[in-house]
């Protein structure tokens, strides 16, 4: 990206200005600043590789063959339409296949994607796909509830609403039971 491409204090200062406020004045001054630092906090998804978090290890894990499952993994996102906050809670879960990740790596996967412009459907599919590629289990499911800033601070203001994704991969596709218990396990 050029120099005249990338988006400055100076541009967050034009924005405060247009929205007619003084970006000089005290509570403002370093507003600019701040809000850069933030934005390249809230899109460092792009500068990680979801891959190198997934180092897979199968110390212990080939006698493993039940479901693997990580609840309540927080999500901050913004959607690319509007760049308005969504968040909420991700369940990911997994049926190894002779190789397992270090649980905390289910949380840094969602987050790596939540840090870049999205849509819900595509945060929960990219989690879902870069699972099922790294580990190469039998099974992947994903379920995401958010809330969306865009809905219910303009617009339609549907206050509360969460909209609900999952994506379902490998045999949780096609046998009901197991993704029955795959459900079950996400339920709060």
């Amino acid at each position: 990206m050029s120099d005249n491409e990338t988006f400055t204090e100076h541009d967050w200062r034009r924005l405060l200005t247009s929205l007619g406020e003084n970006p000089d004045r005290p509570g403002l001054i370093e507003t600019p600043s701040r809000v850069a630092k933030a934005w390249k906090h809230w899109t460092s998804g792009y500068d990680q590789d979801p891959v190198e978090v997934l180092k897979a290890f199968e110390d212990g894990a080939e006698q493993y063959n039940e479901l693997i499952v990580v609840r309540n993994i927080p999500v901050y996102s913004h959607c690319e339409h509007h760049l308005a906050p969504f968040f909420g809670k991700a369940t990911v879960g997994y049926l190894p296949s002779g190789k397992i990740v270090g649980l905390s790596k289910l949380t840094r996967l969602v987050d790596i994607f939540s840090k870049r412009l999205q849509v819900q459907e595509r945060l929960t599919i990219q989690i879902a796909n870069a699972l099922m590629e790294v580990l190469e289990p039998k099974a992947v499911g994903v379920v995401i509830k958010c809330r969306h800033l865009c809905m219910e601070s303009r617009g339609i203001r549907a206050i509360g609403e969460e909209t609900i994704t999952s994506a379902m991969l490998g045999e949780l596709q096609p046998n009901l039971g197991l993704r029955t218990e795959f459900l079950a396990l996400a339920r709060d």
